[in-house]
C-alpha cells in the first residue's frame, strides 16, 4: 500500500509542489536575514558594570553576616523548584497566591547570588526589552488618572514580567527544561479535564458567555479555574503544542501515547470552550507548527483546511464562520469597544491612562461608542497602548521581534530534535496566543499573563547554544 501511495502521480505532484516552495523559502533574502544568530554581542555594559558592583556588594554583605554559611542546602536556593511550583500551580490558585511564590523565586534568586558570586544573571536578545516593559508599567502606575485603583495590577504586571528573567536564570540544563515542558502539560491536563467534567455535569456559567440568537443549541461554555471561557482557551493555547512536541520527541510508547491523550483532552476543552477566538489560534499554531517542522506541510495544510469544512460539525462551523459576523452580539459590543478606545487614544496616545480596570473605567466612559461598556479594549494590543502610550506598545513591539528572530534562528539551527521542536512549539503556541489577542485583552487574567512571560523565558532557554547542539548538556545543580 506504502508503494502504491509513494509511486502515485498526485503524490509526486504534492512532494514536488512542497519542496519548490520549501526551496524558494529558504533561498529568499526574508528568510536569511531573519534566520541570522541575532545573539552575538559585546560585553561591558553600563548595566553589566552596574549589576556586577551590586552583585560584589550583596555577596560581601552575605560573607560579612555568615548568610552563605547558614543558608547551605536552604530550600529557599532552589530556585528552579520554586519557579516551576509557580508555573504549576498558576492556573490553580489564586493570583495574590501566585505573586507570593513569584516573591520566594525573587527572594530564592537574590539568595542565590549573595551566597555564590560566581553566578551572573540571564543574558538574552529579549532581556532589555523585558526591563524596559516593566519599567514602563512600574511609571505608568505611578502617573495613572487612578493611583490607587492601578497601583494593584501595575505591580502585578512589574512582578510577572520580571519573572521571566527568573525563569530563565533558574534553569541551566536540558533535563531541567525537559521536567518543566512535562510538568506544564502536566497541569494542562488537570485545568482541561476539569473543564471536560464541567461540560459532564452541566455546569452553567453567566448568560452573557451565550449569544441565544444566533446559537441557540450551545448552552454551555467551560471555564474551568480560569473563570472564563476565553482565558482557558488562551491558556490552553500555550500548552497544547507542548503537548504535541512530546508526541513527537517521546522516547518510549507509553510516553507517546500519554502525550497524545494529553493533547487530546486539552484539545476537547479548548473546543468546548466555544472560543471562535481560541479556535482560530489553535488552527494557526497547528499551522505554524507544521510548517516550521516541515514546510513541505504547507501543501498539506491547505488540502487539510479544506476538507475541515466537510467533517466538521454544523454547529462549530456555524460559530466558526460568525467571526466578523456584526449580526452577532459579541462581535459588534468588540467592535463598539474598540471605536470608543481609539477615540479615547487619540487624547491619550503618548503616556496611556494607566494600567488596571479602573482607570480605564474612569476614562472609557467618557469615549464609548453606542454607550458600550467595558472593563478593557478587549484587544491586547489596543489595551497595553491604554495603558502606556505608544511608548509601551513600541516596546512590546520590539521585545516579540526580537523573540522571533532568536527562536526562529534556533530552530534553523539546532542539531537536537528535542529541542527543535520545543523551539516550535513555543513559537507557535504564542503566535496563536497573540492572534487570539487581536479579539480579546489575553492580559486581563493575570495568570494566564504569567504563563505567556513564562513562555517568552522558555523561549530564550531553548535558543541558548548549549542547548541547540546535538551534545547533551552539563546536567549541574540549579540555581
Amino acid at each position: 500500500m506504502r508503494n502504491i501511495l509513494t509511486s502515485s502521480f498526485f503524490v509526486k505532484l504534492l512532494s514536488a509542489a512542497a519542496g519548490w516552495i520549501d526551496a524558494q523559502f529558504g533561498k529568499s533574502v526574508i528568510a536569511t536575514a531573519f534566520l541570522r544568530d541575532p545573539t552575538g554581542r559585546g560585553g561591558g555594559s553600563v548595566f553589566g558594570r552596574v549589576f556586577d558592583f551590586l552583585h560584589g556588594a550583596l555577596f560581601s554583605l552575605f560573607r560579612l553576616l555568615r548568610l552563605d554559611r547558614a543558608l547551605a542546602g536552604s530550600v529557599f536556593r532552589r530556585t528552579f523548584f520554586w519557579c516551576t511550583l509557580v508555573l504549576v500551580m498558576a492556573p490553580l490558585i489564586p493570583t495574590m497566591a501566585v505573586l507570593g511564590l513569584v516573591l520566594v523565586c525573587f527572594v530564592s534568586l537574590v539568595t542565590n547570588f549573595g551566597c555564590d558570586r560566581s553566578l551572573s544573571l540571564a543574558s538574552s536578545p529579549v532581556n532589555i526589552f523585558i526591563y524596559l516593559f516593566a519599567l514602563i508599567y512600574a511609571v505608568c502606575t505611578l502617573t495613572s488618572v487612578d493611583f490607587r485603583g492601578s497601583l494593584n495590577g501595575g505591580m502585578l504586571t512589574v512582578a510577572f514580567v520580571l519573572f521571566s528573567i527568573a525563569l530563565q536564570s533558574a534553569i541551566k540544563t536540558k533535563k531541567q527544561t525537559d521536567t518543566l515542558v512535562h510538568l506544564l502539560i502536566a497541569a494542562g491536563v488537570i485545568v482541561a479535564g476539569y473543564g471536560v467534567l464541567q461540560y459532564v455535569l452541566g455546569v452553567e456559567g453567566a448568560e452573557a458567555w451565550l449569544d441565544d440568537e444566533m446559537f441557540d443549541t450551545l448552552s454551555i461554555r467551560v471555564y474551568s479555574t480560569l473563570d472564563n471561557p476565553n482565558v482557558l482557551a488562551e491558556y490552553l493555547l500555550l500548552i497544547i503544542p507542548l503537548a504535541v512536541s512530546v508526541v513527537f520527541t517521546a522516547k518510549s510508547q507509553s510516553g507517546k501515547i500519554y502525550a497524545l491523550c494529553a493533547t487530546g483532552v486539552m484539545c476537547l476543552a479548548m473546543l468546548l470552550t466555544l472560543s471562535r477566538g481560541g479556535w482560530l489560534g489553535l488552527v494557526f499554531a497547528a499551522a505554524v507548527f507544521l510548517v516550521l517542522m516541515d514546510r513541505r506541510f504547507i501543501v498539506l495544510g491547505l488540502i487539510a483546511a479544506a476538507a475541515a469544512v466537510l467533517v466538521l460539525p454544523e454547529s462549530v462551523l456555524g460559530r466558526f464562520t460568525s467571526i466578523g459576523d456584526m449580526s452577532d452580539g459579541s462581535t459588534s459590543y468588540r467592535f463598539s469597544i474598540w471605536m470608543g478606545s481609539l477615540a479615547m487614544l487619540a487624547d491619550y496616545w503618548f503616556c496611556g491612562i494607566g494600567p488596571g480596570t479602573a482607570a480605564f473605567n474612569k476614562v472609557y466612559p467618557l469615549y464609548s461608542y453606542n454607550t458600550a461598556t467595558a472593563q478593557h479594549a478587549h484587544n491586547l494590543y489596543l489595551q497595553i497602548t491604554c495603558e502606556t502610550g505608544i511608548i509601551g506598545l513600541l516596546v512590546f513591539v520590539m521585545l516579540l521581534f526580537m523573540f522571533f528572530k532568536t527562536t526562529c534562528s534556533a530552530v534553523s539551527r539546532a542539531a537536537d530534535k528535542t529541542v527543535r521542536l520545543r523551539l516550535i512549539a513555543v513559537i507557535s503556541g504564542i503566535l496563536g496566543f497573540l492572534l487570539q489577542s487581536m479579539t480579546d485583552f489575553t492580559f486581563y487574567n493575570y495568570r494566564v499573563a504569567l504563563i505567556f512571560w513564562a513562555f517568552i523565558a522558555l523561549g530564550m532557554i531553548l535558543s541558548r547554544k548549549d542547548m541547540i547542539s546535538a551534545e547533551k548538556a552539563t546536567e549541574g545543580s540549579a540555581t
